[in-house]
């Protein structure tokens, strides 16, 4: 029996509401591929308990640990897969690229270029047509700067095929 092609991984980089989870959907739309959102799996898993970076690090590094047979075998049985998980980190990069050389499958590293400014505006508005009252975790101009404190966008040296989306105010 002839050995099927390999699907395609396709995630994304970028900051904090630059517009990360949109691209995704759409990506998985047009490539007909299996869509999996981290934000979702740890509300699911884990609700109310993310309440800072070190909680969210710790359940999201459970998820991957836990997806990444699964997602090796989608890939290896010719399924594409859009994972909405940050690769936003040189660290979170390394699962990526792990889950796609294990499975042999090509790969795109979606990076979402938007300024902090345009970021921060649509951070308020998501949180204010989910309904979120003011300074809820996740929604506020503080929360954004911590976590876009370790926001490292890829290099060259990384040889990711990297594609970028310009977002503009």
């Amino acid at each position: 029996m002839e050995k099927s092609q390999s699907g395609k991984l396709l995630f994304v980089c970028g900051k904090m509401a630059a517009g990360k989870s949109t691209l995704s959907k759409e990506l998985a739309a047009r490539v007909d591929a299996v869509l999996l959102v981290q934000d979702e799996l740890l509300v699911a898993l884990f609700p109310g308990e993310i309440v800072d970076l070190a909680t969210f690090v710790k359940y999201s590094t459970r998820i991957q640990e836990a997806l990444a047979p699964h997602i090796g075998s989608l890939l290896s049985k010719g399924v594409s897969v859009v994972l909405d998980f940050p690769a936003n980190t040189r660290k979170q990069r390394e699962w990526f690229r792990y889950l796609f050389e294990q499975a042999d499958a090509e790969h795109e590293l979606h990076f979402v270029v938007a300024s902090d400014d345009l970021c921060k505006r649509q951070l308020k508005q998501r949180s204010e047509m989910r309904g979120l009252a003011p300074g809820t975790k996740w929604t506020t101009d503080a929360d954004f700067d911590e976590v876009t404190a370790y926001f490292d966008p890829p290099a060259a040296e990384e040889n990711f095929n990297v594609i970028r989306h310009e977002r503009r105010p």
